[in-house]
């Protein structure tokens, strides 16, 4: 959703096997990612998290990849046929102002935004967009690079998706990251005004 998105290049770095020997995926996605749900993987690069998440949904889930970059699109479904796992992912290409899911709306069991909240220009129309997709009593897992995003900002991020209509639950510990699991409100809990 910004200009500033990450090259091609930095996506296959970001990808590199290498990586999950200090940022396991299926070790982060695990407590909340179960057999025959909807996920959504936000700014899902090559997909070094969405490939893991497409193997623990089953062959009845779903994971939805969205990205603004869609080169890394192609190569997150190249990646996903090998792996024999293309019937469970649907790629989208997304604007720099909207993630166009409103196609998707109370339909999202657990949503992911990785290292990509601080690339977003308006924060709060993501969460806000993240908000209606996800059903009541969704999750979203959170993560930012701590030598990219300073606790402060970070900190100013959660507050944005708690205006949105978020609860943070937790704050999973993640090797060279800030990360929080938000909760979307029941509709009783909130309302924008709050």
């Amino acid at each position: 959703m910004s200009e500033k998105a990450c090259p091609l290049w930095v996506g296959y770095l970001l990808a590199c096997p290498v990586r999950k020997w200090f940022e396991n995926p299926v070790t982060i996605l695990k407590p909340y990612v179960k057999p025959g749900m909807q996920a959504l993987d936000f700014g899902c690069a090559t997909g070094f998290f969405s490939l893991p998440m497409a193997e623990m949904v089953g062959p009845h889930g779903k994971v939805f990849c969205v990205d603004v970059r869609e080169n890394f699109l192609n190569a997150l479904k190249k990646q996903a046929l090998k792996k024999g796992l293309s019937l469970r992912i649907e790629t989208h290409v997304c604007r720099p102002d909207s993630l166009g899911l409103s196609h998707r709306e109370n339909r999202i069991d657990f949503a992911l935004a990785s290292a990509v909240v601080h690339e977003v220009p308006d924060a709060a129309l993501l969460f806000g967009e993240l908000h209606a997709a996800l059903k009541p009593g969704g999750l979203l897992l959170v993560i930012e690079p701590k030598g990219r995003v300073p606790l402060q900002d970070f900190q100013a991020s959660i507050s944005t998706a708690e205006s949105r209509g978020f609860r943070a639950i937790d704050t999973p510990s993640i090797n060279r990251g800030h990360a929080v699991l938000l909760k979307k409100k029941h509709p009783i809990e909130y309302s924008p005004e709050n």
